[in-house]
């Protein structure tokens, strides 16, 4: 059976834990990389990610971009909302559509 996990700051991510999915607090930079591999290879389909630790894991989150799963989505954190996540769904349907459908820019 697959998994969902949330992966950020503990503020950001504490309240996940009330909805039944897994929450991995981190950091540092050096440990949210860690864990996002351990999450990557431990049956986790979906991995939400703060934007903020997204930011600072943008190589290793590439290396998973082309895989099947696990998915992983940006998610505002507490500090705000700075716009990743969305650009991410654009550049997703833009590779998969081949054509930026959703701006039209």
């Amino acid at each position: 059976m697959y998994k969902i996990a949330v992966l950020g700051d503990r503020d950001s991510i504490y309240g996940f834990s009330a909805l039944g999915l897994d929450i991995y607090p981190a950091e540092a930079r050096e440990e949210a990389a860690r864990l996002l591999k351990k999450l990557a290879d431990n049956a986790y389909a979906v991995i939400y990610v703060t934007e903020a630790m997204a930011q600072e894991l943008e190589s290793e989150i590439d290396e998973y971009r082309t895989r099947q799963w696990p998915a992983i989505i940006p998610i505002p954190g507490v500090s705000g909302n700075t716009g990743m996540g969305l650009r991410a769904v654009k550049k997703s349907v833009e590779q998969a559509v081949g054509s930026d459908i959703i701006f039209n820019n």
